[in-house]
């Protein structure tokens, strides 16, 4: 029954298919970014780590550092919400690229901030598209919704999920590179009964 899911017990046995969803995600996304922004993307081996959720800010660089956060509901057989959270460089590099223009200073115009969220919707999909062949169970994003803020202020939105299950966090890092590292984070947060389902359709059990 999905009420007697230990966190814990998921989380450590769910590990290495997450780390392997981390893989192919992440490779889904590098050849993603890569057709969007018309340039050569590689990627360094994405780090999957389990984290007390405290600790999450640290590791992902402090929580009072500017990021932008790319949240989407998730609804069909899976349900819950996905977020990818960019380093504020990160995503003035990848706008410019898209853009074909210098990296700017300042607060992103409205222009950036749409290109920021097709960037995020680029991402998240092939992170989604990777866990929908890796179950056949069917996973549908919403319309992604773009925050620019701390850290921690973006990370309260995953803490009110996780309070529900637990925490703890499984989060995938992504370093992507061409001419410097952008680094990225993707957090997946099903809610219980999904956790079920995707371990049944992955063949773990209970």
């Amino acid at each position: 029954m999905a009420e007697n899911i230990s966190f814990q017990k998921v989380t450590t046995e769910y590990y290495d298919v997450l780390k392997e969803l981390g893989n192919i995600g992440a490779g889904n996304a590098t050849t993603a970014l890569a057709q969007m922004l018309q340039a050569k993307v590689d990627m360094k081996v994405p780090q999957v780590r389990l984290l007390d959720f405290k600790d999450v800010g640290e590791v992902m660089g402090g929580e009072e550092q500017i990021v932008v956060g790319i949240y989407l509901a998730v609804e069909g057989d899976i349900t819950g919400s996905i977020m990818f959270v960019l380093e504020q460089h990160a995503g003035r590099e990848l706008v410019s690229k898209l853009m074909g223009t210098p990296p700017a200073e300042g607060d992103f115009n409205e222009m950036e901030l749409s290109a920021l969220k097709e960037i995020g919707n680029i991402i998240t999909g092939a992170y989604l598209n990777s866990l929908a062949q890796m179950t056949n169970l069917k996973v549908l994003p919403s319309v992604p919704d773009l925050s620019i803020d701390m850290l921690n202020a973006i990370l309260s939105v995953p803490a009110i999920e996780f309070g529900i299950i637990g925490d703890q966090i499984l989060l995938i890092q992504t370093v992507f590179t061409d001419d410097m590292d952008l680094n990225g984070y993707f957090i997946l947060m099903p809610d219980l009964e999904s956790y079920s389902k995707m371990l049944g359709a992955l063949g773990i059990s209970l």
